[in-house]
């Protein structure tokens, strides 16, 4: 009977990248033996890109085959946050999940069963039908630790995190202002805060967690994790596997949106610039800002003299948020920036609407910085790539991943931002900016992350941490 891994991503392609990645690795290294079923969730987040993604992997990876749910209708009412959509909408999968499981189980022997954190309600379904179940948390060990630690924070306090002017404290993080705490952790009333609270609760459950990072990044984390000083009980702590770094390969990247033909002229355009002199702005496949911002980046670029290569999103229709759905769609970048910016700026800066090649792009001898939202996959791109950063964190775990950075790492330059909406004016960007690109600190850090990017391949060799830590996991399922 074949052995089979079955991995469950939680909806939209970011989740869906990382366990292919997972996947990816564990027929890397146990393909002979073996196969790989992902389970995908249908009705929410659903884009043709996905589809076309899907396609590719499945024809590049024969032993990995995905296995879609049926629709499921969300509750979408305006009045509902967007996590609890999303968290009710894959509780409603619930039977799927246990359909699909009794289906693989009738040809396959199922070893294990990793799941998304966000699909914690699946953990009871695979334990009732004895198979181990295991998280993969996608973001990084110090993240892992505040999660990890949440349920203690939430007993501390009976007030919504959104309107406390306090510095909450987790093991193995500098201290965070509370609201910047992810937002389904943000606000009491918002039934996502409960499911949070219950995802973060059952972590210690599980038969063990894998993570993408690498122990030689995150010591203090790892240790931390270890000694099980995260765990609100901790003679609970499961085993912690530090598989990482997993990044998607160039021509498995899940969104085409940029023409081959405009591909290869963004990549020669960097090709004929100096070693280290481009600052990359790219803030993640959702990330955007107003205007208003924009205008202020980019004063803030053209005063500075850097040549520059910027991914400009569409301006969010919400003001007050800093996502954007809509990636693919066609809008007049000229008219968003200062007026006469891009003829300004056409000899040392490229402006790129939407979308770029960005594990390429940062591979470029060229690119001497990285202005990013601390979103965990393109930390981990700027580390394998040994590009320090320039931090400016959006939403969900960015703020984390930004103090990491900056006060643990030493691999990225914070910017001070104001209080109550984020907002960096073109001043304080001119001199962050200057600050990583000219200066003796950011010609320190650029050394620092070239000793990470080897550190990080060093990870993945045959004797190296990463290798060593998913052998522990394949062990504890293997059968002889």
């Amino acid at each position: 009977m074949q052995e089979t891994v079955v991995l469950y991503a939680s909806p939209g392609i970011g989740h869906i990248v990382s366990m292919v990645e997972l996947g990816k690795l564990i027929t890397h290294h146990y393909g002979h033996k073996y196969k790989i079923t992902i389970l995908l969730t249908t009705g929410l987040l659903d884009k043709p890109s996905i589809d076309a993604y899907i396609c590719r992997i499945s024809q590049s990876y024969p032993s990995i085959s995905f296995h879609r749910f049926p629709h499921v209708a969300a509750d979408t009412t305006p009045t509902r946050s967007r996590a609890a959509i999303l968290f009710e909408f894959i509780r409603l999968n619930d039977t799927n999940v246990s359909s699909a499981l009794k289906e693989i189980s009738e040809t396959s022997m199922i070893r294990a069963f990793v799941i998304d954190l966000f699909c914690t309600s699946a953990l009871n379904i695979g334990s009732a039908l004895n198979i181990p179940v295991y998280y993969f948390y996608t973001s990084g060990a110090a993240a892992l630790a505040a999660f990890s630690y949440f349920p203690v924070i939430h007993e501390q306090t009976s007030k919504s995190f959104k309107d406390l002017k306090i510095d909450l404290h987790y093991p193995a993080n500098p201290p965070l202002k509370a609201f910047h705490m992810p937002e389904p952790s943000l606000d009491r009333e918002d039934p996502a805060y409960w499911d949070f609270l219950n995802f973060c609760t059952h972590l210690p459950k599980s038969n063990g967690i894998l993570v993408n990072t690498f122990e030689e990044l995150e010591p203090i984390a790892v240790k931390t994790i270890a000694d099980g000083i995260c765990f609100p009980d901790p003679k609970q702590t499961p085993p912690v596997y530090y598989i990482g770094p997993l990044i998607a390969e160039a021509n498995d990247r899940a969104d085409d949106a940029q023409s081959e033909t405009g591909t290869q002229e963004l990549l020669s355009w960097l090709d004929h610039q100096p070693s280290r002199s481009v600052l990359y702005l790219c803030f993640g496949s959702r990330g955007t800002f107003t205007v208003a911002q924009l205008k202020e980046i980019a004063d803030g670029l053209e005063r500075s003299g850097q040549r520059f290569l910027w991914v400009v999103k569409r301006p969010p229709s919400d003001e007050k948020t800093k996502q954007t759905q809509d990636t693919t769609g066609e809008f007049d970048v000229a008219s968003i920036l200062p007026d006469g910016f891009l003829e300004r700026t056409k000899d040392s800066g490229l402006v790129i609407r939407s979308w770029a090649p960005q594990v390429e792009v940062l591979n470029r001898e060229s690119v001497g910085g990285f202005v990013t939202h601390c979103g965990w996959n393109s930390v981990l791109e700027a580390v394998v790539a040994g590009v320090p950063m320039i931090a400016w964190p959006l939403y969900a775990e960015q703020h984390l991943n930004r103090n990491l950075l900056v006060e643990n790492m030493k691999m990225a330059i914070g910017l001070e931002h104001r209080e109550e909406d984020g907002f960096v004016s073109g001043e304080e960007f001119e001199k962050k900016v200057r600050e990583l690109m000219e200066s003796e600190k950011g010609r320190e850090m650029r050394e620092r992350s070239w000793e990470m990017k080897q550190k990080a391949l060093t990870a993945k060799e045959e004797s190296g941490s990463s290798t060593i830590a998913i052998a522990k996991f394949v062990e504890t399922f293997k059968v002889d």
